[in-house]
């Protein structure tokens, strides 16, 4: 146990450091772009993606965190028939595109997509390429290697996106710098692990417990596509591609501190469950809950800072055409605070083998923010749509702690003692910035 605590917290470290360079790069290489592009360039892409996305969830078998969670995931004819089937899938997720190409183009109108998606879509059929030594990095905590390659690979095409949109201020800097990062991730990881590589090979064994354990994360993740994405599917079809374009980047700095906690969900958290899911329950609670303090409280911290600050943020950072950007941010920045408290301990529910909660959360999300935007924005026009999508985590965060008080895993003390400490930082570090004059994060709605 001792040995699992400090792979754990060596994981952790890992994984912050690897998001935090992997978001400030993020954030240099968006400051340049939104100077060399229009921002309707990014509203386009943010529709492709949108639907490569989907395309990925419908068809996921949990194949990677199978590998993690399955007692053979060490075992090479496991791994290489879990490899087999990515590659098959990444050939039919990318004849898939050609079918969804004129469909989606038809439906907003725009001719680009029926390049623009089969195009991108080819990182697809890359990434199903990949060595499984992805998965068997993070089956054992060993994530500096994984940390280094996401990191890398998005120097690379960061830097082949920005050269190229200085000469071509077109779509195309976007899509090649995709393409030329998923090349360089796919090469990288056959040198993660020395001397290991993947071929064709078909176990029925292992097959029948992928399979076994895939229905289960299909069935999970392709609602995830709808809860996740069902916003940016409405907003794209209700509001402008400048707008839209807008609308991402706000999503983007309000959804920092919720992807820290994916990114050590997926692993840290789970991998770490799945090596002691044999235990009694009340001491997976204990372990969870023990440790879950320790990121709850910076959480807590960092969300004020973000919510009272980030408005002020991106009004120095970006120019007059993404000023609307600034009230939205603290709003949804604020209504991911109770995804954050089910990212630190919903992984226990797939890590005992009980992905259903998790799929009904995501389904009851989807109905929220289907409904709720389209309410939203027919009384009260954009701000009532944000408003929408702010708060539709809380259905989510309901049923998911349902599904842990049911399974003994429940840390529902825990978060009503730091839902209290984060209402009452909010309270003080907002009150100073209006005696500051500095007024609120929202006042630009009400101009």
């Amino acid at each position: 146990m001792s040995s699992l605590k400090k792979l754990a917290v060596r994981g952790a470290i890992w994984t912050i450091f690897g998001y935090g360079a992997s978001q400030m790069l993020r954030l240099c290489g968006n400051l340049i772009l939104t100077r060399l592009l229009e921002p309707k360039l990014f509203g386009l892409m943010a529709l492709v993606y949108l639907f490569i996305t989907g395309l990925h969830l419908f068809s996921d078998l949990g194949i990677g965190t199978s590998v993690v969670q399955n007692k053979r995931g060490d075992d090479p004819a496991f791994l290489n028939t879990a490899w087999t089937l990515q590659v098959f899938r990444g050939i039919f997720l990318w004849l898939c595109s050609l079918l969804l190409a004129w469909p989606v183009a038809q439906f907003y109108n725009e001719p680009q997509f029926l390049w623009l998606i089969p195009v991108v879509a080819l990182t697809a059929l890359i990434s199903g390429f990949s060595s499984t030594a992805i998965y068997t990095l993070n089956r054992h905590l060993a994530l500096r290697q994984v940390a280094m390659l996401e990191v890398g690979r998005q120097i690379i095409s960061l830097s082949v996106t920005i050269t190229w949109a200085n000469f071509d201020h077109s779509i195309r800097a976007l899509v090649i710098g995709a393409l030329v990062g998923e090349f360089v991730g796919l090469v990288w990881s056959y040198r993660l692990i020395p001397n290991t590589s993947n071929h064709f090979f078909w176990n029925k064994e292992a097959t029948k417990e992928l399979f076994s354990f895939g229905k289960w994360m299909f069935l999970s993740t392709a609602v995830t596509f709808f809860a996740e994405q069902a916003d940016r599917l409405i907003f794209g079809k209700l509001l402008s591609l400048e707008m839209l374009g807008v609308y991402g980047i706000a999503l983007t700095f309000a959804d920092l501190l919720r992807s820290v906690t994916l990114a050590l969900s997926a692993k840290v958290i789970f991998p770490a469950i799945s090596k002691i899911a044999d235990l009694p329950r009340s001491v997976i609670r204990e372990k969870l809950n023990h440790n879950r303090k320790l990121v709850l409280i910076p959480l807590a911290f960092s969300l004020t800072m973000v919510v009272c600050f980030g408005d002020i943020l991106i009004k120095v950072l970006y120019d007059e055409r993404y000023s609307e950007a600034a009230w939205m941010m603290p709003i949804l920045a604020l209504g991911i605070w109770p995804r954050m408290l089910c990212n630190t301990n919903e992984p226990s529910l797939f890590a005992i083998g009980k992905p259903q909660y998790p799929t009904l959360a995501n389904f009851s999300r989807f109905l929220w923010t289907l409904l709720g935007v389209l309410i939203g924005f027919h009384f009260f026009k954009l701000p009532g749509a944000v408003i929408a999508v702010a708060l539709n985590d809380l259905v989510f965060y309901v049923i998911i702690n349902f599904g842990l008080w049911r399974e003994r895993l429940s840390g529902l003390r825990q978060d009503i003692l730091t839902t209290t400490l984060l209402i009452g930082l909010l309270a003080i570090v907002l009150t100073c910035r209006f005696y500051l004059g500095l007024g609120l994060p929202i006042d630009e709605l009400f101009t």
